[in-house]
């Protein structure tokens, strides 16, 4: 069992942004969901574990490997698919898994080619393997990348925003790869989608302004909003007066009307219908957020 333990981690940027506020987890094994929008910190913290730049304060720890003095030994057992996964031109699916495999340090070149084959099975590509990587559609390049990832038998794997800009299709084809990647390491999906999350994790924390707001399950979090959201159709005039009356978590348009969802500890009345809550609920009523359009 692999366990990852983040205490107290604080960064501030040159520009005074504090992106990590005293952040504390603990990982283990299978597939953790770090949910936060966009510039809550997730890509800072995800960059930190993974060696990129260094935090101001705290500690991390993989095992018995103290992260940010021991960074190459980190580094021997991370896989990490970043937000950007670029890639070069002109360049082969075989080729570029086989140069980022000498990067890891397999120098034996048969053993780097059973690998390759491998990896390229694993995630369905082993048909486009002579294919020019910068031809793929974003979600098999999305695939090149998890399968660099788990060169050299990762014990720590880091996807971040992994499903942006994939089709349903594509979405499905990479959460069903990652849950089998996940079985026996520990990995981090860093997204702002609350499907990812509520599709492939047991364990979670919600991330905002640099600070964990939620750690759990996402079952447990959502068990803990029972009983206490209320929904009901408004129209657009009505939404600021709604707003300053009720906690307003969320605001969809369904059928282009404005459809509201409201955290209370007793039925508001006034039209409103209890509703069985779902992450999207818990989501936005953990970062604070009314998210009205007015």
């Amino acid at each position: 069992m692999n366990k990852l333990i983040i205490n107290n981690l604080s960064k501030t940027y040159p520009n005074g942004v504090k992106a990590l506020n005293n952040v504390s987890i603990e990982i283990e094994n299978g597939m953790f969901g770090l949910l936060g929008p966009n510039g809550a910190g997730k890509s800072s913290l995800m960059r930190t574990l993974a060696t990129l730049q260094e935090a101001d304060s705290g500690v991390a720890t993989l095992n018995d490997i103290d992260i940010f003095n021991q960074p190459e030994e980190l580094r021997k057992v991370l896989g990490y698919l970043p937000q950007e996964f670029g890639v070069y031109p002109r360049i082969t699916a075989e080729q570029l898994l086989d140069h980022m495999a000498i990067l890891k340090g397999i120098t034996n070149s048969k053993e780097r080619k059973q690998l390759v084959n491998y990896l390229l099975d694993k995630v369905n590509l082993y048909e486009k393997r002579k294919k020019n990587v910068k031809s793929f559609s974003g979600g098999m390049k999305q695939r090149v990348g998890i399968a660099q990832a788990l060169i050299g038998n990762p014990k720590l794997i880091i996807v971040d925003e992994p499903t942006a800009g994939l089709d349903p299709g594509e979405r499905n084809r990479f959460y069903n790869l990652l849950a089998e990647v996940g079985k026996e390491v520990i990995v981090i999906l860093s997204t702002h989608i609350v499907d990812d999350v509520h599709e492939l994790c047991t364990k979670m924390a919600i991330m905002d302004a640099g600070r964990i707001v939620y750690q759990g399950t996402p079952q447990n979090a959502i068990d803990e909003l029972d009983g206490k959201v209320f929904q009901r159709f408004v129209t657009r005039e009505e939404l600021e007066i709604f707003a300053n009356n009720y906690a307003i978590i969320s605001n969809k348009m369904v059928g282009g009307q404005p459809f509201i969802h409201v955290l209370s500890e007793t039925n508001p009345e006034n039209g409103f219908e209890l509703v069985k809550p779902n992450l999207e609920d818990v989501f936005f009523s953990k970062i604070n957020k009314s998210n009205v359009l007015v």
